[in-house]
């Protein structure tokens, strides 16, 4: 049998980048040879393995062939004399079908590497369309690799607008859109994995709440690129420069949701737009089954980002409300994650995305203030009850009245 190193591993080392995993293809075996070389089999369905030692993936080479709609739809073919050719033509993009040798030639016969050296994101063949799944792996590539400059060639995306029109993507099931969303969040530019959906259509059809905040206009006074959907994208990049978690990345993709329900006649107002936007989040979130830690802080971002705007305006006891509403004293790190999206929002826009919004600074001084205040010097003063209570917000108020000044 020969075995070769495959897909994300090899155009991963092309572009001088550190392999996240290594896939193997193994060619003129059995699933037999692979047992008794102590290879674990993995699901009984799919031939592949598990290295004995590293626990690498080693998978039989096989071809594919459609039988039904959906990601779902395939009969798969594995056997000794299926070639190493006919295994890489299955897959998706050319920079993920080449193979290295043990000793480091190169197999390459959609190339790859030509689409790699002219950054192009490419699909080996016509049998791209059969899986649908394959739409959200170009958007999310061309999210993990858009600072690098890769753009989606104009014939994949064209492909990807047939396979929308022909309703594949209507039978993905929500937990794969999720876990393909939740990893382009990760990516160094997220919001290209939302922009590539766009432009084949298969946006409209996921994320329809996203896609209708495009086209909506805004006041030029506070947001110079007008445009929401632009401002949504913007957001998110901020937020993927200021923060890691994906939690944060997700909450700043929401966070104006209600805009695309705006009536015409109030545009370029969005009076009440945070109100409507709290169950369009929640209804995104129960549709693909989001973790619950992303969707309490969508939702609360959503719902509270202008006070974070309005914060200098403010009376102290409305400031303080919405610290409790925020839960930020029993969960601070949580409300960290909120100053965070609601800074990305306001470093969204044309022209502030240098620019350090003093209420971060301010919502975060009000906050250790009120904090510093507990209910354990105040049973120590002898109060019981209601009574501590009652005096906890009096010192709290006092507290943040002080910072503002």
């Amino acid at each position: 049998m020969d075995i070769y190193l495959v897909g994300g591993a090899v155009r991963d080392k092309l572009l001088g980048l550190k392999p996240r995993e290594c896939d193997w293809v193994v060619v003129g075996s059995t699933p037999a040879e692979m047992l008794a070389l102590n290879y674990k089999q993995v699901g009984k369905d799919f031939p592949v393995f598990l290295h004995p030692d590293t626990h690498e993936e080693y998978a039989l080479a096989r071809t594919e062939r459609k039988t039904a709609p959906g990601y779902h739809g395939f009969e798969m073919f594995a056997a000794p004399d299926v070639t190493l050719e006919e295994d890489l033509l299955r897959r998706d993009l050319t920079v993920n079908a080449i193979a290295e040798t043990p000793d480091g030639e190169l197999i390459d016969p959609f190339h790859g590497q030509q689409d790699i050296q002219n950054k192009i994101l490419r699909h080996v063949s016509p049998a791209f369309s059969e899986d649908p799944v394959r739409i959200l792996r170009v958007a999310r590539f061309a999210a993990r690799f858009a600072h690098l400059g890769f753009t989606v060639a104009p014939e994949t995306n064209t492909l990807m607008q047939s396979m929308v029109e022909a309703g594949e993507v209507d039978a993905l099931v929500a937990e794969r859109v999720w876990a393909e969303t939740n990893k382009a969040l990760g990516e160094q530019t997220p919001s290209r994995f939302f922009e590539v959906l766009r432009e084949c259509s298969a946006l409209e059809k996921l994320f329809p709440e996203i896609n209708r905040l495009f086209g909506v206009p805004q006041p030029e006074l506070h947001h110079p690129e007008i445009d929401t959907g632009v401002h949504t994208m913007m957001v998110l990049e901020q937020a993927a420069k200021l923060s890691t978690d994906n939690d944060v990345r997700f909450a700043a993709l929401l966070h104006d949701l209600g805009k695309g329900t705006t009536p015409e006649e109030e545009w370029p107002k969005h009076i009440g737009h945070e109100q409507r936007g709290v169950p369009l989040v929640t209804e995104l979130c129960n549709r693909y089954r989001v973790p619950n830690t992303y969707r309490e802080l969508a939702e609360l971002v959503t719902q509270y980002h202008l006070h974070y705007f309005c914060i200098g305006e403010m009376r102290p006891d409305t400031i303080l409300k919405t610290l409790q509403n925020l839960d930020a004293f029993r969960r601070p790190e949580r409300f960290e994650q909120f100053l965070i999206a609601c800074e990305s929002d306001s470093r969204g826009r044309l022209g502030f995305e240098d620019k350090q919004p003093e209420q971060t600074k301010m919502f975060r001084e009000v906050y250790l203030a009120a904090a510093a205040i507990n209910t354990e010097a105040l049973i120590e003063e002898g109060l019981t009850g209601a009574a501590i209570g009652k005096e906890l917000q009096k010192l709290r108020i006092e507290a943040v009245t002080q910072v503002l000044g």
